[in-house]
């Protein structure tokens, strides 16, 4: 069974954005990032992980998405056999990013924290896959 415990937000000002959450719902830092595909925060409650993210390439971004798009970005669910939810999506009529996949570097190393896949899902939602869960 998937579990969901992470949702990605695009945010053109990841700091106010982050205050918000922390401020009105008593989330938590669990970490910050500074990559070459993003910057911004992962909050959590203890259970659900909120990424706020500012893309920093539109390929990371997604086609769909670009620089300028700021809202809800992915879902991600914790599954126990990465490679059986893969196959069950593609089954269900859902294609890997890897579009995303390749210019985030995912899938590449298993052993990765956050080791995450990410796929196209209905309504044109990405959704992500992860073995290891994300930060908090």
């Amino acid at each position: 069974m998937g579990r969901l415990r992470h949702i990605a937000i695009a945010s053109k000002d990841p700091d106010t954005t982050a205050k918000y959450f922390v401020d009105v719902f008593g989330m938590e830092i669990r970490g910050k990032i500074d990559s070459r595909n993003a910057s911004g925060f992962y909050l959590s409650d203890g259970v659900m992980n909120v990424a706020i993210l500012k893309f920093k390439n539109a390929p990371a971004a997604g086609s769909e998405y670009g620089l300028d798009y700021t809202g809800l970005h992915h879902i991600g669910f914790e599954v126990d056999d990465l490679d059986a939810a893969v196959e069950r999506s593609i089954k269900a009529g859902y294609q890997p990013r890897h579009d995303v996949n390749i210019a985030q570097g995912l899938g590449a190393n298993p052993n990765k924290d956050n080791a995450e896949y990410k796929m196209t899902g209905p309504e044109g939602i990405m959704v992500d896959m992860s073995q290891r869960g994300w930060v908090g």
